[in-house]
């Protein structure tokens, strides 16, 4: 499908994902729909790398949910009001995060990278992230091995 002259006057576009960057918490990000690409109002779709091995920092999306849809990998994800949580998700399965809820994902894998899309009702790429660096010295680390 290819995009028509106009079609941005029309409420529809074709988008193709944009340069990569990394966001304030950490992830490599390759924005689509938000915003700052297409005008959207109230949600914003991009795909997420971790590279093996990395994790973000500990934040939480200020009034929004998130929802993700892993393509490929294993992700680990500590979760709850001090990261005291923890849930694997891997590709074909959905994470449902809802908005104010601190989390730290990690990719599992020191080989291979996790690949996922992410969709939230925040139409800016990044500025509902809150950082929350404080919570990251209590998190059990051991919980990520099992």
């Amino acid at each position: 499908m290819s995009t028509a002259s106009g079609t941005e006057k029309q409420g529809f576009r074709v988008v193709h994902e944009s340069a990569p960057f990394r966001g304030k918490q950490g992830h490599i990000y390759r924005p689509a729909v938000s915003a700052e690409a297409v005008g959207s109002k109230a949600l914003h779709m991009q795909l997420l790398e971790i590279p093996p091995g990395e994790r973000a920092h500990a934040h939480k999306h200020e009034s929004h949910e998130t929802a993700i849809y892993v393509l490929s990998g294993v992700s680990g994800c500590f979760w709850g009001e001090r990261l005291e949580n923890h849930a694997i998700a891997g590709a074909g399965e959905f994470v449902y995060i809802a908005a104010d809820v601190p989390h730290l994902p990690y990719n599992r894998s020191q080989t291979e990278p996790v690949t996922a899309v992410i969709a939230r009702t925040d139409p800016n790429e990044q500025e509902s992230v809150v950082l929350l660096p404080h919570l990251e010295a209590g998190v059990d680390w051991s919980k990520a091995e099992a």
